[in-house]
């Protein structure tokens, strides 16, 4: 029998996230972390509405948070030898193109948030019909949606040349940012295995929740060749083992989507749990067991997680809110405001209210409930005593609201939420989670340590090698309670709806002002604010903006 160190068999777990890449190091047994390393990853925005991220930054950002932490685990005189297996989480729908024998990417990562696509979701809905639409939703529990990789695939074949020739050639490979990663540590264009597991591919809107494989009817809808595309795993089960570097030798052998490992990590795995990972994004997944549920109300029906490959799948409804950690960042580097986003937990707290000041970040559109991708970000009831107090309370409301309007959904759809688990960067403000137990009107429960993400991925892996316990004790949390009544509760509510309707077609809105501008009838009628007006507006945000500096 194997002999290992005092904290026994190791499990290591990438988190690749859409802001940072960590790798951390678990004690199997007790799921206590023993060491990390994090590095920032970039993103750039070429046009407006693309969001990019730098394929090989990401690859050489994962290797080197393997590499330190593996020395840091010498440093703490533990032996990186005692790592058993990893496992890996990543974000979601983010969409990578490679040449399978250079192992250079064709194209920059087209990021979740890229809303290039819009064109190609209009078209496909003229040219293909709502019916069709509808049967694409129904098969692969996503609506039509610039946010899934399907559209961002048939953007780059459609679009880069290079993409067009190493197709051409049998030598373009395409997948999420997990297929990336696994194929580059085991090896790459030296025997790389090109794999996914069904929770990331339960994003790509290109799979049959059903059979757990890529769909015929799918592929041909959107126009994807399948030889691009990697085999479909389950979410626990050796992959691959790392090529290269200080754990040369381990396997690879957990694999989740990013909201997916934080529903395994936060340890909902019973029919009516519930979790929401705080992040750049909001995700609330709630377990529905066996069952695939179709929601009315506007959440994402996808796979949860298939810890082996012969193990029944779990699936879950998703409410998915585009911008709410980047709502900060955005205070701060936009508006320049915040001096550090963990500021905003005590600023937001130092005022009682929000002025009447509401925000709605649709920086991109809006996701879950509303699918409008021709909302953009508004504020309204700004005042003379507004200040930049106000105005992050105000963001910290939004990231509430937006959750809480995804429960809603839940509630409609039959799945009122008892109790909320939180997790995510976010999570880690106080004042943010109050908020939120304010206008969900449950329990928010956050536990201390908040890496749920990468300890999902860890448990998955755990399991396929068998050294993970079946059944984890509930970690120490901390549980923020609602502090407000019904009645307060339902007026934020309605003030919240309120400019959230103002926000809502602006990109159509805008389009309208133009052709009567240019002397044109617009299509429809719609309420255009007068050009003397929208000048004198931009003026006053202007020295508004000023006065919260």
């Amino acid at each position: 029998m194997r002999q290992f160190g005092k904290f026994g068999p190791l499990v290591g777990a990438v988190d690749a996230g859409t802001c940072n890449v960590k790798f951390m190091v678990f004690a199997a047994n007790t799921s206590e972390v023993l060491t990390y390393h994090q590095v920032t990853i970039k993103r750039f925005s070429p046009q407006e509405g693309w969001v990019e991220q730098d394929a090989l930054e990401l690859y050489n950002a994962v290797f080197e948070c393997i590499e330190v932490t593996a020395d840091n685990l010498q440093k703490l005189d533990i032996n990186p030898a005692d790592v058993v297996g990893i496992g890996v989480a990543n974000q979601r729908e983010t969409t990578i193109v490679w040449n399978s024998n250079t192992g250079q990417p064709l194209y920059s990562a087209i990021a979740w948030l890229d809303v290039r696509t819009s064109k190609i979701v209009d078209d496909l809905i003229k040219v293909k019909g709502v019916q069709s639409a509808n049967a694409v939703s129904q098969i692969s529990g996503l609506p039509l949606s610039t946010y899934f990789s399907s559209v961002k695939l048939k953007w780059l074949l459609q679009n880069v040349p290079a993409v067009k020739e190493a197709l051409a050639a049998g030598q373009c490979l395409a997948g999420t940012v997990d297929s990336w990663l696994i194929w580059n540590l085991t090896g790459g264009p030296h025997g790389g295995i090109h794999v996914t597991d069904v929770t990331n591919a339960s994003r790509t809107q290109l799979m049959s929740l059903k059979n757990l494989q890529w769909d015929k009817n799918l592929l041909r809808f959107f126009e994807i060749p399948p030889q691009i595309l990697p085999k479909i795993k389950s979410s626990a089960e050796i992959y691959g083992y790392v090529s290269s570097g200080s754990l040369c030798g381990i396997p690879i052998a957990g694999c989740l989507g990013d909201q997916q490992a934080a529903l395994v990590g936060q340890n909902c795995m019973r029919f009516g749990q519930a979790k929401c990972t705080f992040g750049t994004g909001c995700f609330l997944l709630y377990n529905t067991g066996d069952s695939i549920v179709h929601s009315r109300h506007g959440l994402l029906t996808t796979v949860a997680y298939q810890l082996g490959a012969d193990v029944p799948p779990v699936y879950a409804l998703e409410g998915a809110v585009a911008i709410a950690g980047d709502t900060l960042e955005w205070l701060r580097d936009g508006l320049e405001i915040l001096g550090e986003v963990r500021d905003s937990a005590e600023l937001a707290a130092s005022v009682d209210d929000e002025d009447n000041l509401y925000f709605v970040p649709a920086f991109n559109g809006l996701y879950t409930p509303y699918w409008k991708r021709d909302a953009r970000g508004i504020m309204c009831g700004l005042t003379p005593s507004s200040s930049r107090a106000h105005l992050v309370r105000g963001a910290l409301e939004a990231v509430s609201q937006q959750v809480a309007a995804a429960a809603a959904a839940l509630a409609a759809d039959g799945a009122p939420l008892a109790r909320l688990l939180a997790d995510g960067g976010m999570a880690q403000n106080g004042t943010m989670m109050q908020m939120a137990a304010d206008v969900l009107g449950v329990p928010v429960i956050r536990p201390l340590m908040t890496e749920s993400t990468a300890l999902g991925a860890a448990a998955a892996a755990g399991r396929a090698l068998r050294v993970w316990p079946a059944f984890c004790a509930p970690p120490p949390a901390d549980t923020f309670l609602p502090a407000i009544n019904d009645e307060e509760r339902e007026m934020r509510r309605a003030r919240w709806e309120q400019a959230l309707q103002r926000c809502m077609s602006w990109t159509e809105q805008d389009k309208e002002a133009t052709k009567e501008l240019d002397g044109d009838e617009p299509d429809r009628t719609t309420a255009v604010l007068p050009p003397g007006l929208f000048f004198l507006g931009t003026a006053l945000l202007v020295i508004i903006a000023d006065k919260l500096k």
